[in-house]
């Protein structure tokens, strides 16, 4: 069991979330009072942009986003301005990426010098606050399309060939809040949060449509390179990673000063439809460490945590805790711990050592497929894992661990009413 001093920046987590207020009550400007119009026809970036520019000259206050479809390309938050998207209100994504010019953007674990900005970004803008019960939609069906028909034509094509938009993107800021607002058939990630801090992402949704097989890249949160960070009561349908957390890759991420540690995040309430698992480490990250899941239903055919475990990269992932978890599917699992070789480049330097260790998953219950499977690469360390007070039913009971796997526990652990190992 893990001590009080390993616990402490979830509980200090905790105490900071408790503290994150609704809008206050200075100035709100609707987008319309600038030109916007919501007949999901017309371009309204530049309307849009123009709202948060006065805002921000006035000293600040909250666009608002009232009731219709908003076509937009890229806009920018500013220091002070927030985002509100009343109840029946759509900022929607063209899908000609003119309305996404491209730029310097961090994306996959490094900056890219010419890709495509989020509908909505924000660089230091501390305080930040995106609220309401309207939806960011990518319109990403037609991108989707391009994309496998990409792949069929090229099987060397990368996901960075081709020209997308995330829905958002929030950056060097700190005290931020995205609450109640919906994420909607997004082109590429939907929310990207690269080295923030102090962070609240609370009763969000993260979707795609539930008959498309596979929406390419639609992350839900990618937490790259940020700390303090609360997931809470938020819902998962996607076709990607649900949460992920990252940073660099490469045998020389370490030395990457622009991708600091994934530290001190709280997943809570959290329910998990569809995706490719609940919770990852990677595929781009090197140190990952004091992470906790809790009070969380994975309801798909997914593993609740998939360790991703590059031969190029050298990394840390460390005491992470899953607790309290709920399953409701016979194709999901526990563990999906494995190396992870896409895009694999060692540069021309000899392969690096990694570690994981120190994973507790305690207070398992309901159905699943398995308990999963543990392994890793030669250079890959992988101890410290203890299963207790687990109780579930399972279509096997194979349970597949690397002999490399050092020190992995048993504590009260049931698979169909039957004591395990």
């Amino acid at each position: 069991m893990k001590s009080i001093h390993s616990l402490l920046p979830i509980i200090l987590l905790l105490a900071f979330c408790s503290l994150h207020a609704r809008p206050s009550a200075e100035q709100r400007i609707s987008i319309t009072r600038h030109g916007a119009v919501g007949d999901g026809a017309t371009i309204n970036t530049g309307a849009i942009q123009k709202t948060i520019d006065s805002i921000a000259a006035a000293g600040g206050g909250t666009a608002e986003i009232p009731e219709g479809v908003f076509l937009c390309g890229a806009i920018f938050l500013k220091p002070g301005v927030n985002l509100h998207l009343d109840k029946g209100a759509v900022l929607r994504c063209p899908t000609d990426m003119k309305h996404f010019p491209a730029q310097r953007t961090r994306i996959e674990g490094h900056f890219e010098e010419s890709f495509n900005p989020a509908l909505i970004n924000a660089d230091g803008c501390d305080g930040l606050q995106i609220t309401g019960e309207g939806t960011l939609d990518g319109a990403g069906l037609p991108i989707w399309e391009a994309f496998w028909k990409s792949i069929k034509a090229n099987r060397k094509f990368k996901n960075l060939d081709l020209p997308r938009a995330r829905l958002c993107l929030l950056e060097n800021s700190k005290n931020v809040t995205v609450r109640g607002i919906t994420f909607k058939d997004s082109q590429f990630w939907n929310l990207h949060l690269y080295k923030c801090e102090e962070v609240l992402v609370e009763k969000v949704r993260f979707e795609v449509p539930d008959d498309y097989k596979q929406a390419p890249s639609s992350d839900g949160v990618d937490v790259d390179s940020c700390r303090d960070v609360v997931i809470r009561d938020c819902w998962f349908s996607v076709t990607d990673d649900c949460i992920a957390m990252k940073g660099s890759k490469g045998p020389f991420a370490m030395e990457d000063k622009a991708s600091p540690p994934v530290e001190s995040v709280l997943v809570t309430g959290c329910t998990f439809k569809r995706g490719h698992q609940a919770v990852s480490c990677g595929s781009e990250a090197t140190i990952v460490r004091n992470i906790v899941i809790e009070n969380c239903t994975v309801k798909g055919p997914m593993p609740l945590f998939r360790g991703k475990l590059r031969p190029d990269t050298p990394q840390r992932y460390e005491n992470i805790t899953f607790r309290n978890i709920v399953f409701e599917n016979a194709g999901a699992s526990i563990f999906a711990i494995a190396p992870w070789t896409q895009y694999f480049d060692l540069k021309g330097q000899p392969a690096p050592s990694s570690v994981l260790k120190g994973v507790t998953v305690s207070g398992v219950t309901g159905e699943l497929a398995s308990l999963g499977s543990i392994g890793g690469h030669n250079n890959a360390a992988i101890s410290d894992i203890t299963l207790e007070n687990i109780d579930v039913k399972a279509r096997s009971t194979n349970f597949q661990v690397s002999d490399k796997v050092k020190n992995l526990q048993f504590k009260n652990v049931k698979v169909n009413g039957q004591p395990y190992r």
